[in-house]
């Protein structure tokens, strides 16, 4: 569990804060085996046991004061009795989890017999799109070729086809037979019959161990629907069919229903694999895309603000029905039409799933991403719990999650894995804030209580029984890390503390949020004046502006650079750069909507350092494959020009570019060899990366380097206009100049 604050030493009341002109928070990665030092949690068993604060239900942790027969809460200072199980287990700490670290993961007995632990199997099931192409089918089969690779024994796999009509798959005889039955084309109408009358359950998912070839098999026979078969559909009366033909939103539906019957007893999670080429445009949930085409602006309506909403609910409610069903899923859109992620993105992200986008099947890195993604551990059913100590309280919290109905600050996580990334802001509870004189230091408790599946091998003999063999294991898991904080005296206290990559990650989920709302305009312009306010701030705080006959001086004396301050020293530059990325640039410039919406899906998951990558790529030079020249240069072609460096690698996150200069000697060899630094750098950064970065080569002079010049922002202007008569970072810094000049009068 790796937990990174905006601050690490705190304001000290609401006056501070405020004075900081900083965003007050923390990011966490619940479900990352290590903590933001690289060190492990301390493992143990008999998590119902850990005694609990009567007060504010923090769990006992090192912070606690202990004596003989009770213990005082770290977070609210409450005094509990030890129960005398507890009394008699802390009398011999150093075997006892709690009592040696404040980041500990125990296990929790799980209700119900041994037999019901152990039926629960892995299942997973691929849905594909034949209203597609050829090529689009081809590169599903690869990725589930790879997905069946990386599939543990003992996990069930289930095929079906959505069009016009649901094929399901029975790949559990000597050869696969499909069932078809015909999607109703109107927006109202459910399927005539239950899939499970078409097909029991238990002959759709098949055990992957003894039917991987007859899996394999079946994926060949797949075909796009052709226009005859259409037209077959329309000879029986279906009339809608030549319009359209991709009845996804049906599909997913009954399909949910389907798995929905078995949960709880054939599986603890499905997780759906939904393969789309296109948007739904028949039977249930189908969409309008024709919105995509509309001329915005001879209405006076906001592009930016238009394609950002859903334009139906049904994809949001579809997601609530697949969680009450057991079923994650995982969306994966190869298309370069206009598919509306904005409504379909509800059923990944609320079920705990992911949003891929695939712009075109040629270069597209799906199945990378299908072995990678399958072959990392994953928690499900998880719960995450953030208490402070009384002084302060969480705010705003930003995640793929959905808050407990009941209780606040509890949020639901279908499906985790260790890329997860969740983030809080925090607020006072009142204005008193913390004490100046007491030695009780800011606490904050993070609570994940998590279920795993873990195969035959991971068990003990000792574990196993003999019927027991081969079969999958659940355990449910918490896991807690308690922290102390300092608190800052002065504003360069809190300055001196500062990690800008937190802040620029709660900065993103803050923008993306009022970009949703009021949209991209909004976000833009919430960016700008937090900006201008933090500069104007901080030049307060040091007293940087001179005061000529009663008014302030002009920009020219305001450092809008952070000279003082180190930590604070890169936000203008990530901030430039965030108002550069698609995320929030604008309709007009050519940002496709819905690469718009895989990139609020895709930032808002990832942790702090990730983040930054994606919005100021990293880029550094080698003087040759093997030698490092610099590890860090600014995203400009002067920092090119001025570096004299032959060799250039770029890491976008998403992207991965090598560069060879036109001046480059010819002997360096191109690409580079696989054995060099600079192939050692990419392999670690590919096997780090939770998505499969797209690798280019380029080199200049005689390839095309737009690719890798459109990465080169800080000649670009800020609002991309490109008409500006002094462009890019530079002339962005005057502006903020002016503003802060205009504030502080």
């Amino acid at each position: 569990m790796a937990v990174r604050a905006t601050v690490s030493r705190f304001p000290i009341d609401v006056d501070a804060q405020e004075a900081s002109g900083l965003p007050w928070g923390l990011t966490v990665t619940p479900f990352a085996a290590k903590d933001e030092n690289g060190i492990g949690p301390a493992y143990g068993s008999n998590g119902h046991l850990l005694p609990r604060c009567e007060n504010c239900y923090a769990y006992f942790n090192t912070y606690c004061d202990l004596d003989q027969w009770a213990w005082n809460c770290s977070l609210c200072g409450t005094l509990n009795g030890l129960p005398s199980d507890a009394i008699s287990r802390y009398s011999n700490p150093q075997s006892i989890a709690e009592m040696t670290s404040s980041f500990i993961d125990l296990e929790f007995p799980l209700d119900g017999s041994e037999e019901e632990m152990t039926q629960s199997r892995p299942v997973y099931v691929a849905a594909i799109d034949l209203s597609s192409s050829e090529e689009f089918l081809e590169l599903t089969k690869s990725a589930l070729l790879a997905a069946l690779e990386a599939l543990s024994p003992g996990a069930l796999f289930g095929l079906v086809t959505f069009s016009h009509k649901i094929g399901l798959y029975d790949v559990q005889g000597p050869i696969p037979v499909v069932k078809n039955v015909f999607i109703p084309p109107d927006v109202e109408s459910s399927l005539s019959l239950e899939l499970e009358d078409v097909m029991p359950l238990s002959q759709f998912l098949a055990p992957v161990e003894t039917c991987k070839d007859r899996i394999t098999a079946a994926l060949e026979t797949l075909r796009p629907i052709t226009s005859w078969e259409r037209s077959a559909g329309a000879a029986q009366g279906m009339d809608s069919v030549l319009m359209g033909g991709r009845g996804f939103g049906t599909a997913m539906e009954a399909l949910f229903n389907y798995l929905g019957s078995e949960f709880g007893n054939t599986f603890a999670l499905a997780r759906v694999f939904a393969f789309l080429s296109g948007p739904p445009d028949y039977g249930r949930g189908q969409l309008d895309t024709s919105r995509y085409g509309e001329q915005y602006a001879s209405k006076r309506v906001d592009a930016d603000r238009a394609l950002l909403p859903e334009q139906t609910p049904f994809y949001k409610d579809l997601a609530t029905i697949a969680v009450q069903s057991g079923v994650c899923v995982d969306v994966f859109a190869v298309t370069n039409e206009y598919t509306d992620l904005a409504s379909l993105k509800f059923l990944s992200i609320e079920s705990g799933g992911s949003l891929f986008l695939y712009s075109s099947t040629d270069d597209s890195t799906l199945p990378q991403d299908m072995f990678r993604m399958l072959n990392r551990p994953y928690a499900f059913n998880c719960v995450l719990r953030l208490r402070t100590s009384t002084e302060f309280k969480p705010g705003n919290s930003f995640g793929h999650f959905f808050p407990d109905p009941q209780y606040e600050n509890l949020q639901h996580i279908i499906c985790c894995d260790s890329y997860a990334t969740y983030a809080y802001d925090f607020d006072f509870a009142d204005n008193s804030g913390f004490s100046r004189h007491s030695g009780d230091q800011p606490v904050v408790q993070i609570a994940f209580q998590y279920t795993v599946v873990v195969p035959p091998e991971g068990l003990s003999n000792s574990e196993m029984s003999s019927s027991s063999r081969g079969k999958h294991t659940l355990q449910r898991r918490l896991r807690i890390r308690t922290m102390q904080f300092g608190t800052a005296h002065n504003i360069n206290e809190i300055y001196d503390s500062v990690d800008h990559e937190v802040i620029l990650a709660l900065l993103v989920h803050k923008v993306i949020l009022a970009s949703l709302e009021q949209g991209v305009r909004e976000g833009r312009a919430l960016l700008h004046d937090w900006l201008v306010i933090l500069t104007a701030q901080y030049n307060d705080a040091f007293q940087l502006v001179q005061y000529k006959n009663g008014n302030k001086s002009m920009s020219s004396q305001i450092d809008i650079t952070f000279s003082q301050c180190p930590q604070l020293e890169p936000l203008p530059r990530l901030v430039f750069a965030l108002l550069r990325n698609p995320l929030l640039r604008f309709h007009e410039e050519g940002v496709h909507p819905d690469y718009r919406i895989y990139l609020q899906c895709l930032f808002s998951v990832l942790e702090p350092s990730s983040l930054h990558c994606g919005i100021y790529p990293a880029l550094m030079s080698y003087s040759t494959p093997d030698t490092l020249a610099y590890p860090r240069h600014s995203l400009s072609r002067a920092a090119l020009i001025t570096s004299g460096s032959p060799i250039f690698f770029l890491d976008a996150y998403t992207t991965l570019i090598v560069f060879y200069s036109s001046t480059a000697d010819p002997s360096i060899p191109f690409p580079p060899p696989q054995d060099c630094l600079l192939r050692q750098t990419i392999n670690k950064v590919k096997q780090e990366r939770s998505i499969t970065p797209k690798l280019m080569f380029i080199r200049g002079g005689q390839d095309d380097a737009t690719a890798f010049e459109n990465y080169l922002i800080e000649e670009q202007d800020v609002d991309g206009s490109g008409f500006a008569s002094a462009m890019g970072f530079v002339s962005f810094l005057d502006d903020i100049s002016q503003r802060v000049a205009e504030y502080m009068k």
